[in-house]
């Protein structure tokens, strides 16, 4: 048997539900059910919510106990937990814990449980509370399978760095238009825009789906407009570039990532033509930060853990050297 099966060590990762947020903020639950009813809202969904994951986390404790030693780990402390290498590593839903997580592994097996099925639809989520006992114990003998997953990771040019499971957020911490120099394969450019996303694979169905839709539906209605304007004759349409299936998404182990940049705005100093594009190993995306105060990255939607990119910093943004291992 292998140093996992004999070690057998698991790292639970849970959350707080939104109740405890809201009794952290208001000190009380019957403070924090005021001001939910006092604004119309169901406060009876707060409480059933917890119930459902508090009762999970108590069943996932019990299965996982009896299988090796178990450390329960909250979600704030994640990004700075240092995970052994032969841990294996249990996330108790939704599917950005899952994905939050995934990114400050070193290819250790997560095993996504999803803790209340009714309420969530989970794609990370494949396994359910009172399997963990069978799980855990095929995955410390090797016997399930991983799914591999590609992650993106951008480096500063002060040695900070950052990894992305879904997708980076390359921009100003406010709404002010953020201004950088963007390089790819020696074309250079100067831009103005609301910020740069990069995603992976895995996120190829979420906000990389949200931008590329935009756009199309833009040319399309664009394309519709002309044609109405010059008396029914079909006018010149521009080609989108479209890296998505709007059905499948990208494979998460997609060898590739893409950039795309959010409302660039063309003047006499930046330009619009640098706007999408793929990375790749030989292929990065490298950034030069040209805002004064509030640049900011961060992935995957917490803007909690960020890097700082403020005027001179230089971000290269590449594929990830290690990738990240599902159980499924």
């Amino acid at each position: 048997m292998s140093s996992r099966g004999s070690e057998n060590k698991i790292i639970l990762v849970k959350r707080k539900t939104r109740l405890e947020e809201l009794v952290v903020r208001y000190n009380t639950v019957q403070q924090a059910q005021f001001y939910i009813e006092r604004l119309g809202a169901d406060f009876s969904d707060y409480l059933s919510e917890d119930f459902q994951y508090r009762k999970a986390v108590e069943t996932a404790v019990t299965e996982l106990s009896a299988v090796g030693r178990l450390q329960v780990l909250e979600r704030q402390h994640v990004p700075n937990f240092i995970f052994g290498a032969e841990d294996t590593v249990v996330v108790l839903g939704q599917d950005g814990l899952v994905a939050n997580t995934l990114k400050y592994l070193n290819e250790q097996p997560l095993i996504g449980v999803n803790p209340d099925p009714l309420r969530w639809d989970g794609v990370l989520l494949p396994f359910r509370v009172k399997e963990l006992r069978t799980l855990v114990t095929e995955v410390l003998r090797g016997q399930r399978q991983v799914r591999e997953v590609s992650l993106a990771k951008v480096e500063l040019n002060d040695g900070q760095s950052l990894y992305g499971v879904n997708d980076l957020f390359i921009g100003r911490r406010t709404h002010v238009s953020a201004r950088y120099q963007l390089e790819l394969e020696g074309q250079q450019e100067q831009q103005s825009s609301s910020g740069i996303i990069v995603s992976t694979g895995m996120g190829s169905t979420g906000w990389l789906k949200s931008v590329l839709a935009g756009a199309a539906g833009i040319v399309s209605r664009a394309a519709h407009m002309q044609i109405e304007e010059s008396g029914g004759q079909a006018g010149r349409v521009p080609a989108v570039l479209t890296a998505v299936n709007a059905g499948r998404g990208l494979a998460w182990d997609h060898p590739e990532l893409y950039f795309t940049v959010r409302e660039p705005f063309p003047s006499r100093t930046t330009s619009a033509e640098l706007v999408f594009g793929r990375i790749n190993s030989r292929q990065p995306l490298r950034i030069i930060s040209q805002m004064p105060e509030d640049g900011v990255i961060f992935s995957d939607g917490v803007e909690s853990d960020y890097l700082e990119f403020n005027s001179g910093v230089e971000a290269t943004v590449s594929l990830a050297e290690k990738r990240g291992r599902l159980v499924v």
